[in-house]
């Protein structure tokens, strides 16, 4: 319990420092109690930025990664797992072996690519790079291993096909774990600022943490409407945790990836 309250003081910190005139969050020693509750921030990130289109852009780009990266790594996690087929195992360890390619490595061939095909300073710029990812063919594979293949094979037996089977037997079972990547992908997207930074150049197409890092200029931080933002961004992600919590912990269980 300690160590959550630990965890837990940057949050409140940073929800407390959001309600501050920027007087007071300015100031030295640093305040940590606002002085009455102050909604400047708020307003002038209202007012003053595309918060409200950030916003949606952010949601828009979040649910079509969290959709793709549903489909396609369940399909593909499945195959690596039941279908065999000649080269299973290498092409397997060569979907792995992309994890460890850095990101900032891919920048500049994948900026090019996306260039000459038209979608750069488009939302469809910062959603292509997150259809699907190694992580999440590992993460569904190590959990359709998990399951007993017996009850594919009674569907079999009943005169199911390989896609009925997956669609009406596996995926019922998988929700644990398909709750488990829809929560990190949409961390990852939902907090991505690298790629959309550079992919991305109209402040109306910004996700939020590209808006968001616009507060910060070389000479000045306008740390009301940073801290205000920064809540908006942060409370779908708490809650999108807390409606996955208990599946989170069951894929985390049998899925082979505990502590």
């Amino acid at each position: 319990m300690p160590l959550a309250l630990l965890f837990v003081l940057p949050l409140v910190q940073m929800v407390l420092t959001s309600l501050m005139p920027e007087a007071q969050i300015t100031q030295l020693p640093p305040d940590f109690i606002p002085h009455g509750l102050h909604l400047d921030g708020y307003s002038k990130l209202f007012s003053e930025s595309h918060i409200v289109r950030w916003f949606f852009n952010t949601v828009f780009v979040s649910a079509v990664t969290v959709v793709s990266h549903l489909v396609l790594c369940s399909l593909a996690g499945y195959g690596f797992a039941r279908l065999r087929f000649p080269g299973r195992g290498l092409a397997f360890m060569a979907v792995l072996a992309t994890v460890m390619i850095p990101i900032q490595l891919l920048m500049i061939p994948t900026y090019i690519m996306f260039a000459r095909i038209g979608i750069v300073d488009t939302l469809g710029a910062a959603i292509v790079p997150w259809l699907a990812s190694a992580f999440g063919i590992f993460l569904m594979r190590q959990f359709f291993l998990s399951l007993p293949v017996e009850l594919e094979e009674a569907a079999v037996l009943d005169g199911a096909g390989a896609l009925r089977t997956f669609v009406s037997v596996v995926l019922p079972l998988a929700r644990p774990a398909l709750a488990t990547l829809a929560v990190f992908t949409l961390l990852s997207s939902w907090n991505d600022l690298l790629w959309p930074l550079i992919a991305i150049t109209d402040d109306e197409k910004y996700t939020l943490q590209v808006g968001l890092a616009s507060f910060q200029g070389m000479r000045r931080t306008e740390w009301g409407q940073l801290m205000a933002g920064n809540v908006i961004a942060t409370v779908p992600l708490i809650v999108a945790f807390l409606f996955a919590q208990r599946r989170f912990i069951a894929t985390m269980t049998f899925s082979g990836l505990k502590g």
